[in-house]
């Protein structure tokens, strides 16, 4: 029996999460769920949105499993509770896979590619002032250093080895930022020849965006700084049919965080509107962690089947469906019979 600390998160995080919960559990997978607060939620019952009960499961589960949080946009309100969690437990790795589903209508239909963001470091790391009292200069500070560089690309690599992939694409600004992007690629560079059978390219991060869109066809494992994997995550996401329908995991030494990568959509809390599969996807990727593969494939097989028939799939996936995310939900249950 596996432990797994249970963050509902905010707005449609709740429905989402229930619907996760229960297609997980119909499958089998022998998860005790040990549920905790983060987000809006949090600061509503406990005054704060990360409480010390929050941290003190996760530091005893080392797994945990989250739906999307709020969080304020500009310089008031709390900080991401998402990248305080990845700093915290050094979640170095977020690993988001875009792949094309029979039954989405998208502009493409053979996507299949995998972005590994290095989840710690870059602008994100939280390193930013005012220059003046007037608060009228603003400096962010990008921190990339050799050894968040040597471990995120060490870990692309070892992930296209274990999962059969056949390329490396090193994403970078080094013609502009000479040293922290040049240490990112440099240390690619050093990394890439103890994996001979995996083809190697780096290309610029502008000319990602507009070759993703172009011809998407040729990636296979992205591997780049945070920030820009951020930005990536998305594009691909727009890919192949949206954010409702991609899932991410964060992977550190110790601990692990699987997640919906979409917002917390408060205009649809209560209507039982929401899309599913993404947090659904997570789990899946939540139990392939814990080697519960037959699990995993159960629910990954009845979520494909479900999606690719379109009937009781939620209105974004189709607008002349009247089913909504519990009705999507059941019919994944009954798709695992």
């Amino acid at each position: 029996m596996h432990t797994v600390t249970l963050i509902k998160g905010d707005g449609i995080g709740p429905s989402i999460m229930d619907e996760a919960v229960k297609v997980m559990d119909a499958a089998g997978a022998p998860i005790h769920w040990q549920e905790a607060y983060a987000g809006l939620a949090a600061v509503e019952r406990f005054g704060t949105p990360l409480p010390e009960q929050t941290l003190a499961a996760i530091d005893q589960t080392k797994l945990a499993f989250k739906g999307p949080l709020t969080t304020s946009i500009g310089g008031k309100g709390f900080r991401s509770i998402n990248v305080v969690l990845r700093q915290t437990y050094e979640l170095y790795a977020n690993v988001r896979p875009a792949k094309s589903w029979a039954g989405v209508n998208s502009r493409y239909a053979d996507v299949d590619l995998v972005i590994v963001r290095e989840n710690t470091e870059g602008l994100y790391a939280g390193l930013e002032h005012y220059l003046t009292p007037k608060k009228d200069i603003a400096e962010s500070l990008a921190v990339v250093t050799r050894a968040g560089s040597e471990r995120i690309i060490e870990y692309a690599f070892q992930y296209a080895r274990e999962h059969q992939r056949r390329k490396v694409t090193v994403c970078h600004k080094a013609n502009i930022l000479k040293y922290t992007q040049g240490l990112f690629l440099d240390v690619a560079r050093e990394i890439a020849p103890r994996y001979p059978e995996i083809q190697v390219e780096e290309k610029i991060i502008d000319a990602t965006c507009m070759h993703l869109v172009m011809h998407p066809q040729q990636f296979d494992v992205i591997v780049c700084t945070n920030m820009f994997g951020d930005i990536l995550s998305d594009l691909t996401a727009g890919l192949v049919g949206g954010l409702g329908l991609m899932p991410g995991a964060n992977i550190g030494k110790e601990a692990a965080l699987f997640e919906a990568v979409h917002g917390s959509a408060p205009d649809l809390a209560g209507k039982n509107l929401a899309n599913p599969t993404a947090v659904i996807m997570a789990g899946v990727m939540l139990l392939r962690h814990l080697g519960e593969i037959e699990a995993a494939q159960r629910i990954q097989s009845a979520v494909e089947k479900v999606v690719r028939e379109g009937k009781q799939v939620t209105p974004d996936l189709n607008p002349d469906s009247t089913a909504g995310t519990v009705e999507m939900g059941n019919a994944i249950v009954a798709a695992m019979a």
